[in-house]
């Protein structure tokens, strides 16, 4: 078969508000080939109906083929079932490969999903290091790392910790930080859209914050 007319499967799996705008960046560039799909997993870790909503609809990111409803829990508790869910999609999609964003515990929950079924971890925001472990977060991106099969660096200085940690053995790439190309396309879609900038200019000051 010729690798060039194979269409590929990724699975993403976001569930932290942050992780949706990350996501929106490269599913926008997933899109413009035609030989990848793309399936979203949300673990529904932060949940709220409106401000998912607006993130899918205004962001241009797929709808979610899954939404787990996995929330208000303790770290064990909501990772292990995200786990176990994420695992059944896993082998019911049978991906290519699995992407991975941060350092949250879906983030981990995916990870560690895929690769105990051999599937690989994209991590982007690879390397990325606080160097205090009693945040959970540091835990979560720092196994994901070591269970990854191909690394994004935001920084020089993140692909400095991967060796760091004996990690340069895995394939990675120093590829910028996402939240930029989420900004450019922020702006112009602001550019292109001025009714958006109306409605933030009518919103009365108290009501939010920057």
């Amino acid at each position: 078969r010729n690798l060039k007319s194979m269409k590929h499967k990724v699975v993403t799996v976001i569930g932290a508000r942050p992780q949706f705008i990350k996501a929106a960046a490269l599913s926008r560039a997933l899109k413009k080939s035609k030989n990848l799909q793309e399936i979203i997993v949300h673990t529904g870790q932060h949940f709220d109906k409106n401000m998912s909503s607006v993130f899918f609809d205004q962001l241009d990111i797929p709808v979610p083929a899954y939404n787990l409803d996995i929330n208000s829990r303790s770290h064990g508790a909501m990772t292990g079932q995200m786990m176990i869910d994420l695992e059944d999609i896993f082998i019911k999609e049978k991906p290519d490969a699995v992407i991975v964003y941060g350092d949250t515990n879906s983030t981990l929950a995916a990870a560690l999903a895929a690769v105990k079924i051999h599937i690989p971890v994209v991590h982007i925001e690879a390397g990325l290091r606080s160097h205090n472990k009693t945040m959970p977060e540091e835990i979560n991106r720092i196994l994901t790392d070591h269970a990854s099969a191909l690394l994004f660096c935001p920084t020089q200085e993140s692909i400095d910790n991967l060796k760091k940690e004996g990690l340069n053995h895995i394939p990675h790439h120093h590829s910028g930080d996402v939240m930029f190309d989420a900004t450019l396309y922020a702006l112009d879609f602001f550019a292109n859209h001025p009714e958006a900038v109306s409605n933030i200019s009518d919103a009365k000051s108290e009501s939010y914050a920057l």
